[in-house]
């Protein structure tokens, strides 16, 4: 039996930030990163909008990029002082991701990281509090997902946690927000988004509801990405940002592959954002992949009329046109490129190899992989070499 879950709203389009006037609550806690929403007045808006309806409010800021673990559990025990039925999370994908933690542990506040890092462990939400995302960048869609991507420093290994019980119940996405972006994070947010819906339709779990959302948001991307990085226009921006939430929908439903499963290990080891890792990952990963799923990946590059004679061609084609956004993009080819020494490589290519095997993107990548052809994988993105086994 196979399903398509979605947040119960998704509200959309310029302003649509004043739909918390709508809201209706005792306490709100507001999850945020840095002092961007602040600086831009998005956080004084939703403050506004909050106390019209008389609803109390309590701010847990600084949630850092690639928030920690720790950090989940310090929000979830502010939200267990506080007590609110309102968490509202704003700002990148990373103070979303944390919130989505900080929700199982403020209603479970007995269970521990580890018994949630299992893919669909985390028990029946919404006992305490209903979750409202509102996203300020155009990538990661975190607004309309099933995962939270959590990182434990103690081992620098990036957690996915995935469960439709973390779906937020509402997402509210305004392009007046991602306006704000600098250029390198429109274009690591954008890659990104990109690569989710690249592997969401090829993924071995996509169906007839999720491929049409995967290639809308392909045709979006390659439309406006360049243009939003350039120019930061306003038209270009919102394109952007409904692309990003198509991805969004898409793979939260048929899932991702090992682009994810190695930029989740390499992010944490090495440093690179993630959106810029998937960039750089994608092409090597499609060839890898067209072993077996050229037809697929031919029909994406027919959709975006790029040529070619025959299904590998017409993948070929499609390498090269992401090859081409990057360069573009100003994001590098290779690891070695972005900077990684080639000794630290070496000592930690085992390890992330094993640990991205075991990822949970990697059950739902279209072609099988063990450790050795992960690590062959990976030390092809790391100096620029075809994927040829």
């Amino acid at each position: 039996m196979n399903w398509f879950r979605i947040p119960g709203d998704i509200v959309f389009g310029k302003g649509s930030l004043e739909y918390l006037k709508q809201i209706k609550g005792k306490k709100a806690i507001i999850v945020t990163g840095g002092s961007s929403m602040q600086k831009f007045g998005f956080l004084d808006k939703v403050k506004e909008y909050l106390k019209s309806n008389d609803i109390e409010i309590k701010i847990f800021e600084g949630v850092e990029p690639d928030p920690s673990v720790e950090t989940v559990m310090k929000g979830a025990q502010a939200m267990r002082e506080f007590e609110p039925d309102l968490i509202i999370a704003i700002g990148g994908g990373s103070p979303i991701d944390a919130a989505k933690a900080m929700w199982v542990f403020y209603e479970y506040p007995n269970l521990t990281f580890d018994d949630i890092k299992k893919p669909f462990s985390i028990p029946q939400l919404r006992n305490k509090a209903k979750f409202i995302a509102i996203p300020s960048t155009s990538g990661t869609a975190t607004e309309v997902t099933a995962f939270s991507v959590i990182t434990d420093y103690s081992t620098k290994i990036k957690y996915p946690l995935a469960d439709y019980n973390i779906t937020p119940d509402v997402a509210i996405v305004d392009p007046q927000l991602p306006m704000t972006m600098p250029a390198k994070l429109t274009a690591h947010t954008g890659m990104d988004a990109l690569t989710h819906a690249i592997e969401a339709y090829v993924a071995t779990l996509h169906t007839p509801f999720t491929d049409p959302l995967a290639l809308q948001a392909i045709d979006m991307i390659f439309s406006n990405l360049k243009k939003s990085y350039d120019e930061g226009d306003e038209y270009s921006r919102e394109q952007m940002h409904i692309a990003q939430c198509l991805a969004g929908m898409a793979f939260s439903n048929a899932l991702l592959g090992i682009t994810h499963s190695i930029a989740h290990k390499i992010g944490a080891q090495f440093g690179i954002p993630h959106g810029c890792a998937n960039a750089i990952l994608l092409p090597y990963v499609i060839q890898f992949n067209a072993k077996e799923s050229a037809a697929r990946y031919a029909k994406i590059a027919r959709y975006i009329d790029l040529k070619g004679n025959n299904d590998q061609e017409l993948t070929n084609a499609l390498i090269a046109k992401i090859r081409e956004l990057n360069k573009q993009l100003n994001i590098p080819s290779t690891l070695k490129e972005y900077g990684v020494s080639e000794d630290y490589f070496k000592g930690h290519l085992d390890f992330i190899a094993e640990n991205a095997v075991a990822d949970p993107c990697t059950d739902s990548n279209p072609r099988k992989i063990n450790v050795d052809e992960m690590k062959k994988l990976i030390t092809c993105a790391y100096y620029g070499e075809n994927v040829t086994f």
